[in-house]
């Protein structure tokens, strides 16, 4: 049984604070949900103080190939830490690693959350027809949604296609006269990593429409898939009226 568990990946946080009551003793600046977390503050996701996690003496670490740097989970396996590293590409990847992480940390049974969020997925409508999306993710410089990405999987669940899914780079940098020149049905603009707001964002992109969404909604793999079907479509829904 796995009793003290640190987390460098907000949506794992809030997957395991829900689930395992008490398993957590460290979780990053960035781990907001659930609302009044009461752990150590470890640095945030890209800096970690690994000294602090290592005296805090965890049975594991759970950590993200994308989130975390290699570096930083390196040093806490040579000072002896368990690390859980998962990998999540598309909706169904993030169910496999959410079972594998709670399942890692001890959890005795499925969580109905876990089953409340798969049949939230599965219970899909085939949409009416299909958007085409661009996906900033931040601004100077201009950073969108490339290929191969978790959130992009997810909005093409929706019925959204990301106009640069098929680019070379996760997350290219694009010129934001590109982007309005790709003519794309909407503009998807989270509130994270960059936080877009009606007045930060949608003026870059006059004449066409924009979604502003959460990205705890559209990035985060935990207990936020049970209700991401419906906010982001009534976020995208609401962009197009």
């Amino acid at each position: 049984m796995v009793a003290r568990v640190v987390s460098l990946v907000p949506s794992l946080t809030e997957a395991v604070a829900l689930s395992v009551p008490g398993a957590l003793v460290g979780a990053t600046d960035w781990c907001t949900h659930p609302a009044g977390l009461d752990v150590v503050r470890i640095g945030g996701t890209k800096n970690p103080k690994t000294d602090r996690i290592v005296g805090l003496s965890p049975d594991l670490v759970i950590a993200n190939e994308e989130e975390n740097r290699e570096p930083d989970l390196t040093a806490l396996r040579e000072a002896g830490v368990e690390v859980l590293v998962t990998e999540v590409r598309d909706v169904p990847q993030a169910f496999r690693e959410l079972e594998r992480v709670l399942r890692a940390c001890g959890v005795p049974a499925r969580p109905r959350w876990l089953d409340e969020a798969e049949e939230a997925w599965s219970r899909l409508p085939s949409p009416d027809r299909r958007t085409t999306a661009v996906v900033p993710i931040w601004r100077r410089p201009w950073m969108v949604l490339g290929r191969d990405t978790f959130a992009g999987d997810v909005l093409a669940r929706l019925g959204v296609d990301n106009l640069y899914a098929a680019h070379a780079d996760r997350y290219p940098r694009v010129p934001v006269e590109d982007l309005r020149a790709a003519a794309p049905d909407v503009v998807v603009l989270p509130d994270e990593p960059y936080r877009f707001t009606a007045d930060d964002g949608p003026e870059a992109f006059e004449g066409l429409p924009c979604a502003l969404v959460s990205g705890r909604h559209l990035t985060w793999y935990g207990p936020s898939l049970v209700e991401a079907p419906r906010v982001l479509g009534g976020a995208l829904r609401a962009a197009h009226r």
